[in-house]
């Protein structure tokens, strides 16, 4: 990686304000982009790109490899003679604003993208057309296998509907012979389903060319897309359906044990994350081949990468199938350097983040630094009370106890709490340690009347832009700061809380929240602390 001083926002698209239902890559993608350049920010870290699926949660997609069809804008489909101006119109249901009703938003959206599909397909000029058919050359060895899976899934997610089986999952509903990714079975499917799967390809060539059209747009600002892949992959997914083999399962499809974590600072309960286990034998035996495939296509569509979960390369939790906690779980030996051994034989020194969340051993940071990987520090990490007042300001997520300027530093993460929630979630003793620290001053002689002070600093916002600062000015090769940390939004913008399902995920900022001063603000802060610079 090269490793100049940077600083950037944390934004998913999904976010992005003033478009139907949901953001999407559309003009208010742009306008974000010329606002990260007039601040003097050089960085875009998204979450994964891939479709979701249950939960809304852009970690658990259908396909690692494939866009989320939600993403791509109508309007921008009509601009090029993609689709009518009259079929996209949305109803009044859906709004331009608030945050986004998941739901409602696929209800609507995903007839709409077959129209345009195929629309397409009859009104394309020529030279459109090839760029479709150069796009399914290009991407055919993961775009066939999720365009068949999502056209099996639709099928038979329709009868389950109908029928309300048990559960809908490939592995139990759908007729053995598709389960199992029997060839000549597919080849019939394909056959009396040409036209659904042809749309399918056409609705990803939509969010591959405009995602495209975007990344060249930032590029050329000087901005670089950070992307992110969750070390697992979702069960109900093309990626587990296609590559059964590489995965512990049964012979029935079922996994044998499954991914989750024991407990950690994000969850005292841990995560039982349910994903399927990778067979790190078998996929040693392909040379890593699914891997690296997957590691070349978020590269193709972003500039650099972060790898969530990084510790479980080096050994992951195991836990039984059927489990309902993470208790009766362990902990076993992942790939480790071997894997990105041959990953960068294959590809190259790799522009990568490791996310060294969690429990983290020896074994894990010699893995990471083994491999040239920047890991992460999180501020919301840096602070406990009881921690402070055993050992004083000596937490490794605090600024002046990073071991290494080889890291990336964020405020916090899509999993906490936005900073503004986080510091008015804090206790009065924990706030003014805080304040104290990020200040660099006793607040007042007295302990009440410090306290108040602190309290002060945070109902005014000047702590949460004194601790972006902090987080800017720190030595950190890289500083990301969530937009809800900029904006100053409390818990009503927290992107995820891990372990529950709901509203996750839904929040957009408004289009006023583009605010000149704090893009003034930001770039001076970026600026004085030699950030950004040519």
């Amino acid at each position: 990686m090269k490793y100049q001083r940077q600083s950037g926002v944390l934004l998913h698209p999904t976010s992005l304000p003033g478009t139907p239902g949901i953001g999407t890559l559309g003009i208010f993608a742009y306008k974000f982009i010329d606002w990260l350049e007039a601040a003097d920010q050089t960085l875009w870290q998204i979450l994964p790109l891939g479709p979701t699926g249950y939960g809304d949660s852009p970690y658990a997609s259908f396909s690692t490899f494939a866009g989320n069809p939600l993403l791509i804008d109508f309007d921008l489909l009509v601009e090029k003679g993609w689709a009518l101006k009259k079929d996209v119109i949305p109803p009044e249901y859906i709004k331009s604003d608030g945050n986004v009703d998941f739901g409602a938003v696929v209800w609507w959206k995903t007839p709409v993208l077959i129209k345009c599909a195929e629309y397409f397909k009859n009104a394309a000029s020529k030279e459109d057309m090839d760029l479709y058919k150069s796009f399914c050359k290009d991407k055919n060895k993961w775009l066939d296998n999720y365009a068949l899976f999502m056209s099996i899934k639709q099928f038979y997610d329709k009868k389950a509907a109908e029928e309300k089986p048990v559960s809908s999952m490939w592995n139990v509903y759908w007729p053995k012979e598709l389960a199992s990714h029997d060839e000549t079975a597919l080849a019939e499917w394909k056959k009396s389903h040409k036209n659904e799967i042809e749309n399918l390809k056409i609705i990803q060539f939509f969010f591959d060319y405009q995602w495209t059209q975007l990344k060249e747009y930032a590029n050329k600002k000087n901005i670089s897309l950070i992307g992110d892949i969750p070390i697992f992959v979702a069960p109900d997914s093309a990626d587990v359906w296609a590559n059964q083999n590489l995965f512990q399962l049964d012979e029935n499809g079922c996994p044998k044990a499954v991914a989750g974590v024991p407990p950690d600072y994000f969850c005292a309960d841990g995560q039982l994350w349910g994903n399927p286990l990778y067979d790190w034998e078998k996929m040693k035996e392909t040379g890593y081949a699914w891997w690296i495939a997957r590691i070349k296509r978020v590269l193709e569509l972003t500039d650099i990468l972060r790898i969530d979960h990084f510790r479980g390369f080096e050994a992951y939790w195991s836990v039984p199938f059927g489990e309902k906690t993470v208790i009766n779980g362990k902990w076993i030996k992942g790939p480790g350097i071997d894997l990105f051994k041959t990953i960068k034989r294959k590809l190259g020194e790799l522009p990568i983040i490791a996310e060294d969340l969690g429990v983290i051993t020896d074994e894990v940071a010699a893995l990471r630094d083994e491999s040239g990987f920047p890991g992460m520090k999180v501020l919301q990490f840096a602070f406990s009370t009881d921690e402070i007042k055993a050992n004083g300001y000596t937490n490794y997520f605090l600024p002046h106890m990073f071991e290494k300027r080889e890291c990336v530093v964020y405020t916090g993460t899509h999993d906490n709490d936005t900073l503004q929630g986080w510091l008015e979630n804090c206790s009065p003793e924990l706030l003014l340690l805080v304040a104290e620290y990020i200040e660099g001053k006793k607040l007042a002689s007295e302990k009440t009347a410090a306290i108040e002070k602190a309290k002060q600093l945070m109902k005014t916002g000047a702590l949460r832009k004194d601790m972006i600062k902090t987080a800017i000015a720190s030595s950190a090769v890289y500083a990301v700061i969530p937009m809800q940390d900029i904006i100053g939004i409390d818990n009503e913008g927290r992107m995820n809380t891990p372990s529950t399902t709901g509203s996750n995920w839904s929040w957009r900022m408004k289009k006023t929240d583009l605010k000149e001063k704090a893009c003034e603000e930001l770039a001076l802060i970026s600026n004085l602390y030699g950030r950004n610079l040519d």
